[in-house]
């Protein structure tokens, strides 16, 4: 199941999550690290799960090892509903 979706609405939804999981919005740009905002491998994986969920993409455990920004979690995804 590919869902169809922009990707400001991937955007979107990334930047709703890392909000969820802790990071405070106001330091939330697409070059901020998962570090800088406190964002963990446990959130990593739910991440993938919210993208799994809304936007019908998958994810193995290799897929989380080179994210280390946002932008690179972003890229992540839309790379995968293409």
């Amino acid at each position: 199941m590919t869902v169809t979706a922009t990707r400001e609405e991937v955007e979107r939804t990334v930047f709703d999550s890392l909000v969820e999981f802790g990071a405070e919005r106001e330091l939330l740009t697409l070059d901020a690290t998962l570090e800088e905002l406190d964002i963990d491998s446990l959130d990593l994986v739910e991440l993938a799960q919210i993208a799994e969920d809304r936007f019908g993409v998958t994810f193995n455990a290799e897929d989380a090892q080179d994210v280390r920004t946002v932008r690179d979690a972003l890229e992540m995804i839309v790379s995968r509903m293409q």
